[in-house]
């Protein structure tokens, strides 16, 4: 049976360790970055919780790439309003977090086997700046963002975690923004849990908990089950890219583990050092 562990568990649990913990937050609508909500609250709470880091490394659902996978190297990453339709005060919003070009690079070197490449263009998109915008609020923490290839197998963003891994041990934290379960579709204001909702979101983190990454890239595996929580991938990659990215001894909490608007899963977690 699945459990979530509290935030004061979490905070018990991470004694000082130059390992970095890593990170998978839902980050849902945009709304939660400009109104009080359980889950705004959450990600404050963690980032009061989380050890600090030398530079926060990105990975979001709304920076899609096909073919390559493009990392932010500019010094000064520009906040991106990538959503339509939202109260102007979203629109006013801005993360003025320095950038860190030159870990970026490394790790367009890093990533060389995976078609990486530069790119100054791209900045920090609502899946960045609306979550850190709690966990860092001063915005003092450089930061910088590496996309998701939309033409790659779901095996490809595993391994992608797994070549990022060692960052942990040099102050980066590595976080994934997206959704487990995420269509839109589907979203109704108020509805109940839909039913391919809870059993994606049931399914992923008891193969999260299992370190089954197999099964969590198994498209053909997962069949309808995975169409219907992911109409397309996007929010779903960057967290094979966290579950890629963790250790066999690492320890996992789950937090925020909800259905929202019926077909949006904020199910969120962190590895961390037992």
């Amino acid at each position: 049976m699945m459990k979530t562990t509290t935030l004061e568990a979490l905070r018990d649990g991470l004694r000082p360790s130059d390992r970095m913990p890593i990170v998978f937050l839902g980050h849902g609508s945009p709304m939660n970055a400009l109104e009080d909500t359980g889950y705004s609250r959450a990600w404050r709470a963690l980032g009061e919780t989380l050890p600090r880091p030398q530079a926060i490394l990105v990975v979001s659902a709304h920076w899609m790439t096909r073919g390559t996978t493009l990392v932010d190297v500019s010094a000064l990453p520009r906040t991106i309003h990538d959503f339509r339709n939202f109260p102007e005060p979203l629109y006013q919003m801005q993360y003025p977090a320095p950038g860190a070009p030159d870990l970026a690079r490394e790790v367009v070197s890093l990533l060389a086997s995976h078609n990486s490449a530069e790119d100054d263009s791209w900045g920090l998109d609502h899946g960045s700046w609306a979550v850190l915008r709690f966990l860092y609020p001063e915005a003092d923490v450089p930061v910088f963002q590496v996309s998701i290839d939309m033409s790659a197998d779901l095996a490809h963003h595993i391994e992608i975690g797994r070549r990022l891994a060692d960052l942990r041990d040099r102050g980066v934290l590595i976080m994934g923004s997206g959704n487990i379960v995420h269509n839109l579709p589907r979203m109704r204001p108020g509805a109940a849990p839909q039913d391919f909702a809870v059993a994606f979101d049931s399914f992923f983190a008891d193969r999260l908990e299992a370190r089954d990454h197999g099964a969590l890239a198994d498209r053909a595996g997962m069949g309808l089950l995975l169409t219907e929580a992911h109409p397309t991938l996007d929010h779903y990659l960057p967290a094979l890219t966290i579950a890629g990215a963790s250790s066999p001894d690492d320890a996992l909490t789950f937090m925020t583990d909800v259905i929202d608007l019926g077909s949006v899963s904020m199910r969120s977690f962190v590895f961390h050092g037992a």
